[in-house]
């Protein structure tokens, strides 16, 4: 009885010992920029604060310029249990739920306070479900900034776009938005831009102050109007199967520590904005257009259309719940 005994002890304290020193849970990030953008600060300061507050739990590993996979790739990886974690821009969601096409509407939101305060209210938070059914959680929307349109030729009214050929994302909406002006629109990678504009194969794209920049599109672009007509923004988004295997408590810590973490590269894309900005004004490569009140009427005129023309995909309500945002 007593080796009995003394066999069930040194078996407990075996198992004692091995769950005291349980590996961490391993998170990959995989995102698909430069670690000085904001989505790539963003993810560094994720992984610090895990670092800070759950050593010894959680260990995350960041994989940023498709390391491991890019935007197209990455979701698909993720439902394999390849990567915990990714920040696809959400008009690369549409495959997954229409629902979140409503951030590529045209002249929807004025300015990225408009988009903030949508994001923050009842509809933003209930679209981070709208990937539930097909097994990915949205845990926070990460900024880039207002889209501006850059050109081989000035575009002060929609007409002035007529005929010219624009990169977009793959997104039926950024489609119907460039169609509505006569435009024709690519649905090219973003790593082949700059060559395309170089080249002259593309006449212009739409992208934000921080990507024209960063990217030199200003270097082979003569002009760039300032239209502010849309928002490009990513999805902090993970798998339903990785989330709901993890207990509520480091749910909870983890979920801080990303919001944190977004609040951060957050802050970092807007003052990236207006000084990416400037600087392109100051390498007079490329000059910027302003555009007058009425001038701007005219894009917001021919534009809105693409609004109806999604309705029944998006919803009526939340597309008037996005607009309300403005006030």
């Amino acid at each position: 009885m007593r080796l009995l005994t003394a066999a069930v002890t040194t078996i407990a304290l075996a198992l004692g010992a091995q769950a005291a020193v349980a590996a961490p849970i391993e998170i990959k990030f995989s995102h698909v920029v430069a670690e000085n953008t904001p989505k790539g600060q963003m993810a560094l300061k994720f992984k610090e604060l895990v670092d800070e507050r759950l050593a010894g739990k959680v260990e995350v590993d960041v994989f940023p310029s498709s390391q491991l996979f890019g935007d197209n790739k990455v979701l698909e990886a993720m439902l394999l249990g390849d990567v915990q974690l990714a920040a696809p821009s959400l008009s690369k969601l549409q495959k997954y739920t229409k629902k979140l096409q409503i951030f590529d509407l045209p002249f929807l939101f004025k300015d990225m306070a408009a988009v903030e305060r949508f994001q923050k209210g009842a509809d933003g938070q209930k679209l981070l479900g709208s990937l539930n059914k097909k097994g990915l959680v949205g845990l926070g929307y990460l900024h880039n900034g207002m889209k501006q349109l850059s050109a081989s030729n000035p575009l002060k009214v929609p007409a002035d776009a007529a005929g010219r050929k624009f990169r977009i994302m793959t997104s039926d909406v950024l489609q119907a938005q460039f169609e509505a002006i006569d435009a024709v629109p690519l649905k090219k990678p973003f790593s082949e831009v700059f060559t395309l504009l170089q080249t002259q194969a593309i006449d212009g794209q739409e992208n934000t102050w921080s990507n024209i920049y960063s990217k030199k599109f200003f270097e082979v672009q003569p002009f760039i109007t300032e239209s502010n007509h849309g928002v490009l923004d990513y999805l902090v988004v993970t798998s339903a199967e990785f989330w709901m295997s993890l207990d509520k408590d480091l749910q909870k810590e983890l979920k801080k520590a990303l919001d944190d973490a977004i609040t951060y590269g957050n802050g970092i894309a807007a003052e990236k904005a207006s000084q990416d900005k400037q600087k392109i004004i100051d390498s007079k490569r490329s000059k910027v257009v302003n555009l007058t009140d009425a001038e701007r009427q005219q894009w917001v005129k021919a534009m809105k259309p693409v609004w109806t023309q999604f309705e029944d995909e998006i919803g009526a309500d939340l597309i008037k719940a996005a607009e309300a945002s403005n006030q």
